[in-house]
């Protein structure tokens, strides 16, 4: 059983980072897995292979370096994070379904909420929806960085529910200029922080364990 719960919030980023990296070192064949839901400071990352020319202007966020996938991004109040502790190989998932999960299960809750649109773009990890005012250019709406290490994986998903975007004025978002950032808010859909984020946990949650069930078949 996968269990959830919410960390303190806002809550500083490198905190969070070595709890995550703690937990994944230390666990064993035994250690559950768990979903940890977020609200983060204002904070950049920049993924392990990230490039620091993709981060435009700082300003005064801080920007920190980090060991999950991707390239930069920003997280700040009005972001729901579900970072994901799951053993992948006692659940004896591949890292590409894995990831594929997160997005399909962010692409579900997000059109059972009313966002109109929502898609993967080819190439490009994490979930998108298409802006009318700019002839369906796709708009990024959550951003997916996972690193796993020794078969376990931590990291996740970032959702942008309702927060200020001008942060990503500052970056290219995960090292595509000129691409877009929006929220629910702006496509028009009002819920808060928490609905959200339980429904991304539950969800989640779900959706690995029938994963997990349908490998033991």
């Amino acid at each position: 059983m996968i269990t959830y719960k919410w960390l303190p919030r806002p809550a500083p980023y490198l905190d969070v980072w070595r709890a995550m990296h703690d937990y994944t070192e230390s666990r064993d064949e035994q250690s559950p897995d768990v979903i940890w839901l977020v609200e983060h400071e204002p904070v950049y990352t920049l993924g392990q292979a990230g490039k620091p020319e993709h981060i435009l202007n700082s300003g005064s966020i801080p920007v920190v370096h980090t060991n999950r996938g991707g390239q930069v991004t920003y997280h700040g109040p009005g972001q729901v994070i579900a970072y994901c502790l799951i053993d992948l190989h006692r659940a004896g998932l591949f890292v590409k379904e894995y990831v594929a999960l997160l997005e399909d299960v962010t692409i579900e809750l997000l059109t059972d909420m009313g966002v109109a649109g929502v898609c993967l773009k080819p190439g490009a990890p994490g979930v998108y929806v298409p802006m009318a005012d700019r002839g369906g250019e796709l708009a990024k709406i959550a951003a997916l960085g996972i690193k796993v290490r020794h078969g376990r994986a931590y990291h996740g998903i970032a959702l942008n529910v309702a927060m200020d975007l001008s942060p990503f004025l500052g970056i290219n978002p995960c090292g595509y200029a000129g691409l877009r950032t929006v929220d629910m808010a702006t496509c028009g859909v009002h819920v808060s922080m928490e609905q959200v984020g339980e429904q991304l946990a539950q969800r989640l949650a779900q959706g690995l364990s029938a994963k997990v069930a349908a490998k033991s078949l």
